[in-house]
């Protein structure tokens, strides 16, 4: 379910929070789905599991689990407020990204291009 690459320079715990985030935005996890717990994914993956704690405190810093005491980590339904907010921020970023894109010689149709690829990526499950 989860691959880490351990010669990546980008920590354990980083790496599991973007391939969470990642399952959740494809819609491989659903809403309410529960996550393995820390013990569980700690022996899958051969990881300490307080980097596996510290995965898991992140997402629900950052709205995309929320855990429930005596029961486990479970994905976030999404909030329309938390949305709203949340693609307000991400077009700013988006904005920003695509005036550095177009100052480094990006044309009109590669952009387009990557966005095509994205929504394949979406449709097929991964990215």
């Amino acid at each position: 379910m989860f691959e880490l690459d351990v010669r990546s320079r980008k920590p354990i715990y980083e790496q599991l929070t973007d391939k969470v985030k990642e399952m959740i935005m494809h819609g491989i996890l659903q809403a309410d789905e529960q996550l393995p717990s820390v013990r569980t994914l700690s022996s899958q993956l051969t990881v300490n599991p307080n980097t596996i704690q510290k995965a898991y405190r992140e997402l629900e810093r950052e709205g995309f689990i929320y855990s429930l005491p005596g029961k486990g980590s479970f994905v976030a339904p999404l909030a329309q407020e938390r949305s709203e907010s949340k693609r307000t921020e991400l077009r700013e970023g988006l904005l920003r990204l695509m005036a550095e894109a177009v100052y480094l010689g990006f044309t009109e149709g590669e952009i387009s291009a990557l966005y095509r690829q994205v929504l394949e990526g979406k449709r097929g499950g991964e990215a």
